[in-house]
């Protein structure tokens, strides 16, 4: 009988990482088990649509995204629900079975066997006593120290292949999700087209030229720039 209680509630208490139970995607419970997931920030993406808000997910399907100071999500995907996501198959992309245990000495030989949800809540852990910021300390930040943690296609991940990858191989959830992130994008331009020409347009250029070059310097060339 005890079989058949819901487990929502469950799954949805912070400090719980069930076993998890199936691999399949479910975008009407909000389910993406190991999976990378993207939704479009208001203003921002309505600028530049290929900028967004990303979180992760446990082998449950529950989303982790790191929201605001010391602050996690579970469960709460900020900024609405999921347009895009990459399911990682973890038994081949991953390479995290065995990492040093912290618990004993360097000397000691013994080590941990660290799972997904091991290696997310580490993370988590982590990222519970980081301050956030938008430029230096921010959701990618938290997915790219996941991918890291997790040795995801064996790790270098920073914020901004992270945000090439969901780009170029992330899957839409749906029809009305693509809708949802791009349709803001074609009103705005159209009425900054309508009322100011090329003029918004050489502002949208010079907008998103600091956007981007901001993360390309703070990645590649002054790496404690951006926190990872």
């Amino acid at each position: 009988m005890e079989e058949h209680v819901n487990s929502d509630h469950q799954l949805m208490m912070e400090g719980d990482f069930p076993l998890p139970h199936s691999m399949q995607i479910d975008p009407r419970r909000e389910r993406f088990p190991c999976c990378i997931v993207w939704t479009p920030l208001p203003v921002l993406s309505w600028l530049i649509p290929f900028i967004g808000h990303i979180g992760i997910c446990r082998e449950d399907g529950v989303i982790l995204d790191f929201a605001g100071p010391n602050f996690v999500c579970v469960d709460n995907f900020a900024f609405g629900t999921v347009a895009r996501y990459i399911q990682i198959n973890k038994d081949k992309e991953c390479c995290n079975t065995l990492h040093p245990s912290h618990e004993y000495q360097h000397d000691d030989t013994r080590r941990e066997t660290l799972t997904w949800d091991d290696s997310l809540r580490k993370s988590t852990q982590e990222f519970q006593h980081r301050s956030y910021s938008l430029f230096t300390c921010n959701c990618h930040s938290f997915v790219a120290n996941n991918l890291n943690r997790l040795s995801f296609r064996s790790g270098g991940w920073n914020v901004v292949n992270l945000a090439v990858l969901i780009f170029l191989k992330g899957r839409w959830v749906s029809k009305t999700a693509f809708l949802r992130s791009f349709l803001p994008f074609v009103i705005v331009s159209a009425l900054g087209l309508a009322l100011g020409g090329t003029t918004y347009l050489y502002f949208l250029a010079l907008f998103a030229f600091l956007l981007v070059g901001w993360f390309l310097l703070g990645t590649y060339c002054f790496k404690n720039l951006i926190q990872l």
